[in-house]
């Protein structure tokens, strides 16, 4: 997904930090010690930057922070990044020049997130990410301390895995298969914290209901094409499994297995695909055709986007703490109940 080298972002991202202390003192905003913003007293502006902003959940993300923002009466502005890392610092550098009061972000490679955070806090603007972590201190967040991770609306990693695994697992004793003839596959793009907070709970979820079963960790970009590739590889060299479980960091992943394995010539009734998102999920769900997407769960990115609009207002108009992480509600859904889930399926 990220194609943008390192030495790339550095270079960019060097430059922003040069201009970021250039433009600091010119802001004319009255901050605190720790780079956090005062209270505004007029209308707020606010900066959403997404990764994949086309992507259906993020598009869900949007119209939330759009509805959320129409009535709180702030000014929202909403970039699309694609995967693009660069573009992500200089959209913040953007945002700064445009006097926003305060910046959401969905980076596309957390590596940028020391820079992101010194253009804001340089520039005495607010900074809140939302979905994906970025450290104040490094690139990778894994590698972060909790206190050095700047704050988060999203959904919690650990409970929608174990959510995932859970449903997996039921799946599984309901099917009647054996450990023996079947092998899990596990997902994601290996450098997105978060992703890997969902795919080891489903993994200790999925364990402690059904043990034994071999399970295959297969890295990739976190899209349905880069996940179906990997994951046929990963059938080549398993020819002789008879029946497939399949989770991941998000819908892309499970899609991208559920349709390696079909056009592998596994029948619908040996997979046991659980998405998360379920934005794809649902397309599978649209005719009484059986698939190997068995259930996925539900997250509405409008709450995601709304949520962190919320947040941000409550800080800059009340003066309120950021939570470290607030989290959004989630719901699993199946071929028989999405549709009154309130999901949209395009």
């Amino acid at each position: 997904m990220y194609r943008t080298t390192r030495r790339r972002i550095a270079a960019a991202t060097g430059l922003v930090l040069v201009w970021g202390l250039s433009t600091a003192c010119s802001s004319g905003k009255e901050a605190t010690g720790d780079g956090t913003v005062a209270k505004v007293d007029g209308k707020i502006s606010l900066t959403y930057l997404q990764k994949q902003g086309d992507q259906e959940y993020f598009v869900g993300e949007a119209a939330g922070a759009k509805a959320k923002a129409a009535e709180l009466g702030i000014d929202l502005k909403i970039v699309n990044l694609g995967n693009d890392a660069n573009k992500t610092v200089s959209e913040v550098q953007s945002a700064v020049a445009q006097k926003a009061n305060g910046v959401i972000v969905v980076v596309p490679d957390p590596a940028v997130g020391p820079q992101v955070v010194q253009t804001a806090r340089d520039a005495k603007v607010a900074l809140l990410t939302s979905d994906d972590q970025i450290c104040t201190t490094g690139p990778d967040p894994a590698a972060c301390a909790k206190t050095d991770l700047v704050p988060r609306i999203g959904f919690s990693g650990a409970q929608m895995g174990k959510e995932v695994g859970a449903r997996a697992a039921a799946e599984f004793t309901k099917a009647g298969w054996a450990a023996a003839d079947t092998r899990v596959v596990s997902a994601w793009k290996q450098d997105v914290t978060v992703c890997g907070d969902r795919v080891n709970a489903a993994k200790q979820a999925f364990e402690a209901a059904v043990p034994g079963v071999k399970a295959i960790d297969v890295p990739t970009d976190n899209t349905p094409t880069g996940a179906q590739d990997k994951i046929a590889a990963t059938l080549t060299a398993n020819s002789g499994v008879k029946n497939w479980v399949v989770w991941g960091c998000n819908d892309e992943n499970v899609m991208g297995g559920v349709t390696a394995l079909s056009n592998a010539g596994i029948a619908p009734d040996h997979i046991i695909g659980v998405g998360l998102g379920a934005y794809l999920a649902c397309k599978e769900w649209q005719s009484d055709k059986v698939s190997g997407m068995k259930a996925a769960l539900f997250i509405n990115g409008k709450d995601v986007g709304a949520l962190a609009v919320q947040t941000m207002y409550d800080k800059l108009k009340n003066g309120k703490d950021f939570p470290q992480e607030a989290f959004a509600p989630t719901t699993m859904v199946d071929h028989g109940s999405w549709k009154g889930s309130g999901l949209t399926c395009g």
